[in-house]
């Protein structure tokens, strides 16, 4: 009698155990999850990169070109953003939360080479000539915004000055590009006109033997603090171009999530009901490893800092699924071992061993999909793969050893023999009993 309620008290202490815990925690859980820019808003683009013609695309100009990207995101302050390198030639950026779409478009997509020229276009200096971080938005001496770089050798800058201010105006001009392209610009076709493509051409009229330099150009404060913090970000080792880009609004972010866990909510709540229905008493062991399941599926997912993405919604439910799968064959099992007239214990262990090798074939076989799936797939897809890979190793630990310990208990106490409608079972389908 002792060892009976010993076990079924050990059941409830469980359940009480685990119920408090959810209970603290789960909040906790959810408000920590990454979201994906689907379902709280933000903007993702594709960029392919452009080598130069003649020039072949290497493995470092692809991880240098994500480094100098993750660079400007770093710049908008966004919250886990991801850049991942897609094939040989593809870099997506997705940006959760991102809230100036075109803002964030123009500081990924400019190459920010800066580069100083005289009139006649030759090249005097170049963005690589700047102190690393040394770009900052001020204000001049009539309180305009002006962008001051910082040089790495102000010997240079006064020899380059130097040979400048001996020659007439406009000869003695210094002119500042952002993204000179040598075949579209040239000095003396921007100089006529309202919106030159250079950023400025001050007239040199002394030697400046100075490390740093001030850009004018009539900028805005905000105008300024741009053209700073993408000097600062660094110029881009290869040219990109925008192959497909997708913005979602927070407002249709928050209705998606919420249309998405009401749907899985329901989705959830009928295939626990089906099980409770069917299975009787081991319907609800099921239910309560279900539970424990999202719970721990949650927990898993948060600590290798992934995002969560309505594919890895869907990801979730379809472990509920394989879990549910796994309850079903080894319930069923123990079904038919109970109406071949074996005892309850009897039945228990020769159903959970008969099921065992089915369920690790199943998980197994999904599992490979899956981390095809990752291997081969683009963002979206790989978020799905991690998700049900997390999902599917969780389910198979609460759905098999959760399941059997819960179950095992109240087996062992003797306290379901001969209880057979417990289990879904008809005493009439039985064929001996105890």
């Amino acid at each position: 009698m002792g060892k009976k309620w010993g076990r079924i008290g050990a059941f409830f202490a469980i359940i009480i155990a685990v119920g408090i815990l959810i209970s603290q925690t789960a909040f906790d859980v959810a408000r920590s999850t990454n979201l994906g820019l689907d379902l709280q808003g933000g903007f993702e683009v594709l960029y392919e990169l452009q080598p130069e013609d003649g020039q072949e695309l290497t493995e470092n100009d692809i991880q240098a070109t994500a480094s100098a990207l993750n660079q400007r995101v770093d710049v908008l302050g966004v919250s886990e953003p991801s850049i991942t390198v897609e094939g040989e030639d593809r870099i997506r950026v997705q940006l959760p939360g991102v809230e100036d779409q075109e803002e964030a478009r123009e500081l990924l997509s400019t190459e920010a080479e800066l580069s100083f020229r005289d009139v006649d276009d030759n090249l005097m200096l170049s963005g690589e000539d700047l102190e690393q971080g040394g770009a900052s938005a001020v204000f001049d001496e009539q309180n305009q915004p002006i962008v001051q770089l910082t040089l790495q050798d102000g010997q240079e800058f006064g020899e380059i000055t130097e040979e400048l201010y001996t020659n007439p105006p406009p000869e003695n001009s210094l002119v500042i590009w952002l993204d000179y392209e040598e075949e579209e610009h040239a000095f003396y076709d921007e100089i006529g006109e309202a919106d030159p493509a250079f950023l400025s051409a001050p007239s040199v009229n002394e030697p400046l033997y100075t490390d740093t330099v001030t850009i004018q150009g009539g900028f805005t404060l905000e105008e300024a603090e741009f053209l700073a913090e993408v000097l600062n970000a660094g110029s881009l080792p290869v040219q990109i171009e925008e192959v497909y880009s997708n913005a979602v609004g927070a407002s249709l972010g928050e209705q998606a999530l919420e249309e998405t866990l009401f749907a899985g909510l329901v989705g959830v709540s009928l295939i626990l009901l089906y099980m409770m229905a069917y299975y009787r008493f081991m319907g609800v062991i099921a239910a309560i490893t279900l539970s424990v399941y999202i719970y721990l599926v949650m927990i898993l997912f948060n600590s290798i800092q992934g995002v969560l993405t309505l594919p890895g919604i869907a990801a979730l439910i379809l472990g509920v699924g394989m879990a549910v799968d796994a309850n079903i064959l080894t319930y069923e099992r123990i079904k038919e071992e109970l109406k071949d007239g074996k005892s309850m214990k009897s039945a228990y262990k020769a159903g959970s061993r008969r099921a065992l090798g089915t369920i690790i074939d199943a998980n197994v076989t999904t599992i490979i999909a899956a981390a095809v799936l990752f291997y081969f797939g683009t963002s979206a897809v790989q978020g799905f793969a991690v998700m049900l890979i997390v999902s599917i190793l969780t389910s198979f630990i609460t759905a098999v050893y959760g399941s059997r310990l819960l179950l095992g208990l109240w087996i062992n106490s003797r306290s379901l023999n001969r209880k057979y409608w417990l289990f879904g079972v008809k005493e009439r389908d039985v064929r001996r009993g105890l």
